[in-house]
């Protein structure tokens, strides 16, 4: 069976432009505006990218919590909250495994960050 990377992200969020401020702050993710479709996307380098959309019918906005992998949760909480995020979970340990966090970006929207043991096998 072929491997099936996520290749696109649909955030689901009442304000998609404030949005992609606080993402393009904290973790300097590149946005670009399909002004056709008043449709914002980012590029996060490294990952999938995607693109900040408003609620309507068909979409829900916690039907999936996306972590993004951080090479320092500390310092990643420090920015969301200055950034005017919430931590909702704070850094957590999972043994033998890495820590992981959640957050509410600026406009509500849900995300988790999450480093392994691997990275920081000291911590």
């Amino acid at each position: 069976m072929a491997a099936q990377p996520i290749v696109h992200i649909e955030l689901v969020t009442s304000d998609p432009e404030a949005a992609g401020k606080f993402y393009k702050e904290v973790f300097g993710w590149d946005l670009d505006l399909a002004e056709a479709f008043n449709y914002l996307q980012f590029n996060a380098e490294g990952g999938p990218g995607g693109a900040f959309i408003k609620p309507d019918d068909n979409t829900k906005s916690d039907n999936a919590l996306i972590y993004l992998g951080s090479d320092d949760i500390d310092a990643d909480l420090a920015r969301v909250e200055a950034a005017g995020g919430h931590i909702e979970v704070p850094k957590t340990e999972i043994p033998q495994t890495g820590w992981f966090a959640v957050f509410t970006d600026s406009t509500g929207g849900r995300m988790a960050l999450y480093t392994s043991i691997h990275a920081h096998p000291h911590e």
